[in-house]
C-alpha cells in the first residue's frame, strides 16, 4: 500500500512544480505580475495559471481521504491484494484528471475521470470497514 500512497506523493509534488513553473513564466512574460500572486488577487490570470493552480489545490481535497484509507490499512495490517488494486486505480484516476484538467480540460472527460475515483475510494473504504 506503501507504493501507489508514494506515487500520489509524487504527483502532488509534480503538479506543484508544474503549478510554480506556470506562475514563473506568466511574470516573467509579463502576463502577470509577481505581486498579484501574493494574494491571488489578479484581474485575470491566464488560463494555464488557473489550471495549473487549480489541479494543485484539487490534491489536497478528496485524495487526503486516500491517504487516510493507505495509512489505516497499513496501520490496522489490512493488506488484500482488492485494496491494492483499488488504490493504483485510484492513482491512475488522478493521474488521468490531473492530465486532463492540465491539458486540454474537457469537462466530460474530467468528470469521468473524477468520478471514477470517487467510486474506487468508496470501494476501498468499504474494504477498509468491512475487514476492520
Amino acid at each position: 500500500m506503501i507504493y501507489p500512497l508514494a506515487c500520489m506523493i509524487l504527483l502532488t509534488i509534480a503538479i506543484g512544480v508544474i503549478t510554480f513553473a506556470v506562475r514563473v513564466n506568466s511574470v516573467r512574460t509579463g502576463a502577470v505580475k509577481a505581486k498579484d500572486y501574493k494574494l491571488m488577487d489578479a484581474k485575470q490570470f491566464p488560463e494555464n495559471v488557473v489550471k495549473a493552480t487549480r489541479c494543485f489545490n484539487n490534491q489536497f481535497e478528496i485524495p487526503i481521504l486516500f491517504y487516510v484509507a493507505c495509512l489505516a490499512s497499513i496501520a490496522l495490517q489490512i493488506e488484500l491484494t482488492s485494496l491494492l488494486i483499488l488504490a493504483w486505480t485510484f492513482v491512475v484516476t488522478r493521474v488521468l484528471h490531473a492530465s486532463i484538467l492540465i491539458s486540454y480540460n474537457h469537462l466530460l472527460h474530467r468528470i469521468i475521470a473524477f468520478w471514477s475515483g470517487i467510486v474506487v475510494l468508496v470501494a476501498m473504504w468499504v474494504i477498509l470497514l468491512v475487514n476492520a
